[in-house]
C-alpha cells in the first residue's frame, strides 16, 4: 500500500483542519501519516485513519538547518506522496530532501517550484475543502466531510467528565468560553467575556473557560469575583482532553482561534467572534448551525492572521461588539439544544 505524509507544522487549528485529508487518503488506498510539531501530535494520533505520527520540534531540538536535515533523513524512502497544506519553505524542503517523489502543494506558495504538482488556493473556500482539493492531482475527489471527525478517546472523555463533575457541571447546559488567541488583535475584550459569563451564571447555565496554559491567567482574571465562579480548564487539560470537554458543552464562544475548529470538529455549536479577520478567508466554524458575530466596518479585514496592534489605533472591530450581541446568539443556540 502506498504511503502518504501530510506535513502540517503550524498551529493546533491548522492541524484540526487537515485531519479530513487522512480519511480521504485512506479511502483512496494510502496509508496516511502526519508530520507535526510536538504540541499538536495528539490530534492526528487520536484519528482512526492515521497510521503514524512524526514529531518535528522546529522551535526546539530540531530547530535550524541541522534539525531540518535530520528530520528529512527520517523521512527518506518511507513515503510515496507528500501533501503540503502549509505553504512554507520548511515544509517543501522537508518533503524534497526527504526524497518523497510526489509532492503536492498550493500554487500560491512562493516555493511551488519544489512541488511536483500544485493546485489553486481557493480564496473563498473553507480551509477544510481547500485542503481536500490538494488530492485532485492524484484523482481523489472527496465529498465535504461531516463532523465529527475529531474523536476523543475514552481516556480523554473520562478526564473531561471528571472535570465537569468536580465543578458540578455534568448533565447541565454548559457554555465554554475561549478568550485567548495567539494574535492580540483577534481577542475580544476581556470585559466582554466577563459580561457574557456573568449573564450566563445568572441564567443558571454552567460556564467553563478553555484554552492553553498561556491563557490561564486571562481566564482567571475574567471570572474572578463572579458568584458562583465559573470553572477554568485552561492549562489543566491536554488538547484532546479539551476536545472532549468541548464535546460535552452545549455551545462554545470563541475568538477566531483553535477552539473554533476543535469544537466544530467534535460537533459542538460555535459562536465565533471575528475582528480583524473575516470568515471568508476560510477559517470560520465549519458546518451548519454555527454563528459569527462581527461588525461591518470599512477597515475590515485588515489582516489575514491578525496582528499585534490595530493599524487604525481604535480597535473598533472588537470594542464595538457588545456582550448583548454575543448573548443573543448563545441564547439562540441554547434554545436549539433544549428542543432536541
Amino acid at each position: 500500500m502506498a504511503k502518504a505524509l501530510i506535513v502540517q507544522t503550524a498551529f493546533i487549528g491548522d492541524v484540526v483542519l487537515t485531519l479530513p485529508l487522512a480519511s480521504a487518503l485512506r479511502s483512496a488506498g494510502f496509508e496516511p501519516e502526519f508530520l507535526v510539531v510536538p504540541r499538536t501530535a495528539e490530534l492526528p494520533a487520536s484519528h482512526p485513519d492515521v497510521c503514524g505520527v512524526l514529531a518535528y520540534d522546529k522551535r526546539g531540538r530540531d530547530r535550524g538547518l541541522p534539525g531540518l536535515l535530520r528530520t528529512a533523513g527520517r523521512l527518506r524512502r518511507r513515503f510515496d506522496l507528500a501533501v503540503l497544506p502549509h505553504r512554507s519553505l520548511r515544509s517543501a524542503l522537508l518533503a524534497l530532501l526527504g526524497g518523497i517523489p510526489g509532492r503536492i502543494g498550493f500554487s500560491s506558495s512562493p516555493f511551488r517550484f519544489l512541488y511536483t504538482a500544485s493546485v489553486p488556493y481557493g480564496q473563498e473556500a473553507h480551509e477544510v475543502l481547500r485542503n481536500l482539493s490538494l488530492l485532485s492531482p492524484i484523482g481523489v475527489s472527496s465529498p465535504p466531510p461531516e463532523p465529527p471527525w475529531l474523536i476523543p478517546g475514552r481516556g480523554h472523555e473520562e478526564v473531561a467528565l471528571s472535570f465537569l463533575r468536580e465543578h458540578e457541571l455534568e448533565g447541565r447546559p454548559t457554555v465554554a468560553l475561549a478568550p485567548g488567541s495567539v494574535w492580540p488583535t483577534k481577542r475580544w475584550v476581556p470585559e466582554g467575556f466577563r459580561r457574557v459569563a456573568e449573564a450566563l451564571v445568572r441564567m443558571g447555565v454552567g460556564v467553563v473557560l478553555v484554552g492553553g496554559a498561556e491563557d490561564r491567567e486571562l481566564c482567571e482574571r475574567i471570572v474572578r469575583g463572579l458568584s458562583p465562579e465559573p470553572a477554568v480548564a485552561a492549562g489543566r487539560t491536554s488538547v484532546m482532553e479539551s476536545a472532549a470537554l468541548l464535546k460535552f458543552c452545549s455551545v462554545l464562544v470563541s475568538n477566531d482561534s483553535a477552539p473554533v475548529h476543535i469544537a466544530s470538529a467534535v460537533g459542538t455549536p460555535v459562536v465565533a467572534i471575528f475582528g480583524p479577520t473575516v470568515p471568508a478567508f476560510g477559517f470560520g466554524p465549519y458546518g451548519p448551525g454555527h454563528r459569527v458575530v462581527e461588525l461591518d466596518l470599512p477597515c475590515r479585514p485588515c489582516s489575514v492572521h491578525g496582528g499585534r496592534r490595530c493599524p487604525e489605533g481604535h480597535f473598533m472591530c472588537m470594542r464595538g461588539i457588545t456582550a448583548e450581541m454575543v448573548l443573543k446568539e448563545v441564547s439562540a443556540r441554547l434554545d436549539v439544544e433544549r428542543r432536541r
